[in-house]
């Protein structure tokens, strides 16, 4: 007995139906693709309000420590979140430019601190660390190409002696070179001391930041001497223009009575003698340093307060003879 067949045939309207189906599903499709790519977008663009909103419960997240918590639930949203801020830390106890990028720019060296170093470690023996001697005298020679160069090294090395030996603020050290690189400019150093010329920058630098520092002082630290340290201040005042008045007696009291350890009653009245001596022309033709002592010697003698001759004249760098004219001449009605 033979099986029974199926005849079956579907009929158009079965198969339109079909195709009406099929594009049904298709539509639905894309617009799932649609509301899909839409909430990938909106979640981009409101990343930060997505992560604040717990994806289970719907209750609002709290940061605790690297991991992001749900607060109603206790969900653990994120787990050590990526810090997608600057790349910097700060090394410095102030909060200015934190960059990590190195040193700041300074006035004080010749390419203003832009070249890098061939660094030294122990750890490196033998052939290893005579090639890297090498390297690192070849580098220093490609970093000076010209004899400008050189002698800006060169000067720039004595000035950030001087000023640390001074004692004196980073300001004063770049006007000093600020000054050195106007003088090289205008063709002044030659013919004259690379040593006075730095001297004498330093000087005009603590001139006109009302640094009280004499041309002895200066001089007894540098490698020129008052001579050169002279023409190098005469050249660069006749052709620079230095913006210096001459120094007043006043300008060297607070460091002298502070030496002293005079008070303070006695520095505002040896301050009133030096205006006195200047108005009065007292102090024309004489040294302001010597004035300056001679003023706090008269103050402490008013006020009963114990300060020699000897030892006013020694804080100046005077003779006590000069302190003497000088009181003599305060003294006079």
């Amino acid at each position: 007995m033979s099986e029974a067949r199926s005849t079956r045939t579907r009929t158009p309207r079965a198969e339109a139906d079909d195709v009406a189906t099929a594009d049904r599903a298709a539509t639905a499709d894309r617009a799932a693709a649609a509301d899909r790519s839409a909430t990938a977008k909106s979640s981009e663009t409101t990343g930060e309000s997505d992560r604040e909103t717990c994806p289970e419960c719907g209750g609002r997240t709290r940061v605790e420590g690297a991991e992001r918590v749900c607060g109603d639930c206790g969900l653990v949203v994120e787990a050590d979140r990526i810090d997608h801020g600057p790349e910097w830390r700060s090394f410095d106890d102030d909060d200015t430019n934190p960059k990590r990028t190195g040193a700041p720019l300074t006035r004080s060296r010749h390419d203003r601190g832009l070249s890098t170093e061939i660094g030294r470690s122990t750890k490196v023996k033998g052939r290893k660390r005579r090639r890297l001697a090498r390297m690192r005298t070849q580098h220093n020679r490609a970093q000076i190409s010209t004899k400008r160069d050189r002698n800006k090294v060169y000067a720039y090395t004595e000035i950030r002696r001087l000023t640390g030996v001074l004692e004196l603020p980073d300001s004063v050290r770049d006007t000093a070179c600020s000054l050195f690189d106007s003088a090289q400019e205008e063709s002044l150093l030659r013919g004259r001391s690379l040593e006075g010329f730095a001297a004498a920058c330093v000087y005009v630098a603590c001139r006109t930041a009302d640094v009280a520092r004499t041309v002895g002082e200066v001089c007894d630290e540098a490698k020129a001497s008052e001579d050169e340290h002279q023409a190098a201040f005469d050249a660069m005042n006749r052709e620079l223009g230095l913006p210096i008045a001459p120094a007043g007696p006043s300008e060297y009291l607070p460091r002298f009575a502070s030496d002293l350890g005079c008070d303070p009653a006695v520095e505002r009245r040896a301050g009133e003698l030096a205006d006195r001596a200047v108005e009065e022309g007292i102090a024309n033709g004489r040294n302001p340093v010597g004035v300056a002592a001679a003023c706090l010697y008269t103050a402490a003698r008013e006020l009963d307060a114990e300060c020699t001759q000897q030892e006013a004249a020694a804080v100046a760098d005077v003779t006590p003879v000069t302190v003497r004219r000088t009181y003599v001449d305060l003294t006079e009605e």
